[in-house]
């Protein structure tokens, strides 16, 4: 018998379902099959060596052995204002605007414990990144789903949040370039927006992972580019994706001073900061060549075409990426997307990321990811034909 019970808020968090898949990946493996890997979004390119020579520089200094400051080493902030105001023309305050993070998932999941009180709600996507919800129970509050449909353009109706939510609503997520659905966000819905959150004094968390990968001249922009954004938006960024350092974990938080503010008081409480190598690593990234942008967006949009020529041309419905390296696929087959997805790891031996893990409303949906060769990749096509 068990004896030790876990929490309420343990007990109510969702299942996260990439366990379960990597789970079925390693079991697939010690079978022996030949996995092709679709399902989390992991770069299978390694990170430049630019990069990697610097943390090595770092790595050798004693100076760099020790605790790090929560808030970032000053040359970290600097060179993440630097970057934005290249990149967005956004003039970011570096002592602070700006808050390095252990990785951008854990300042997203550890905001709403700057704001949310037990029956606070925050405004979720469905389907989205699990984090948002998962860092809203944690924190005591009550999620709010936003269905994100394909008849919106997957964007949220920000009409249809009934009063009851938006009374109790502290904060509300978005994510564009978006994951799942590698949906782009027009300049009009982010105008709307943060008329929204300033009339019902509700928060913005812009998660922004995905703003570097981008194709056909597409230039993501950030939030805080918008008139009246310092006033609600605090902005998630990450190196993870941009510069394949996934596992590096590291991140920032920017925008509002006093939002930015709340989580560093929240962060001083649970973590001593990121390792100070990483950091020195993350500001040669930044203000080193970005040539290798340009090479990574190639790559993947010569992916993003085989993938999605080739899965339409077997007649499923595969919807093509203006940004991201994910493609959100509508099934081609009369179940749901949990049984589909053991059906093609099964049959084909091809992992894919059952839509409803992101929420209820990727329900009827997978989501495969570029992250493996143009090879694999028509690999996989031939493969899927045996169950087209």
């Amino acid at each position: 018998m068990n004896m030790f019970k876990l929490s309420k808020k343990v007990q109510s968090l969702p299942p996260y379902l990439f366990l379960e898949i990597d789970k079925a990946k390693r079991q697939a493996r010690a079978e022996g099959r030949d996995i092709i890997d679709l399902g989390i979004g992991d770069p299978d390119q390694p990170t430049p060596k630019f990069i990697i020579d610097a943390l090595n520089r770092a790595a050798q200094d004693p100076a760099n052995h020790r605790y790090a400051l929560d808030q970032g080493m000053p040359a970290l902030r600097n060179a993440i204002s630097g970057w934005y105001k290249r990149r967005f023309n956004v003039n970011l305050n570096p002592d602070a605007e700006i808050l390095p993070l252990i990785g951008s998932k854990e300042g997203i999941a550890h905001f709403p414990l700057a704001f949310l009180n037990p029956g606070d709600v925050a405004l979720v996507p469905d389907p989205s990144y699990p984090p948002y919800k998962g860092g809203t129970i944690l924190a005591g509050g009550k999620p709010h789903l936003m269905p994100l449909l394909e008849s919106n353009s997957f964007l949220p109706d920000l009409n249809k949040i009934p009063f009851s939510a938006r009374r109790k609503a502290k904060i509300i997520f978005v994510n564009y370039p978006n994951n799942p659905t590698n949906a782009c966000a027009s300049d009009e819905f982010y105008a709307q927006l943060i008329k929204f959150a300033a009339k019902n004094k509700i928060i913005i968390i812009s998660d922004l992972a995905y703003s570097e990968m981008a194709y056909d001249g597409y230039k993501p922009r950030s939030l805080l580019e918008f008139d009246g954004a310092r006033e609600v938006v605090i902005e998630f960024h990450s190196l993870s994706k941009t510069y394949n350092m996934t596992g590096w974990r590291i991140g920032w938080a920017c925008g509002n001073s006093q939002l930015v503010a709340a989580l560093a008081k929240v962060k001083s409480n649970i973590d001593s900061g990121i390792f100070s190598a990483i950091q020195l690593a993350g500001v040669a990234a930044l203000e080193g060549p970005q040539d290798y942008l340009k090479s990574m967006c190639e790559l993947y949009q010569e992916r993003r075409g085989v993938l999605v020529n080739g899965l339409n041309s077997l007649g499923w419905q595969a919807i093509k990426p203006r940004a991201t390296f994910y493609v959100w696929i509508k099934i081609p087959a009369p179940t749901d997307s949990i049984s589909f997805a053991a059906r093609l790891l099964k049959e084909t031996n091809i992992v894919a990321t059952p839509g409803v893990g992101f929420g209820k409303y990727g329900e009827g949906y997978i989501r495969m990811a570029l992250t493996v060769s143009k090879e694999r990749i028509k690999e996989a096509l031939e493969r899927l034909k045996k169950i087209t």
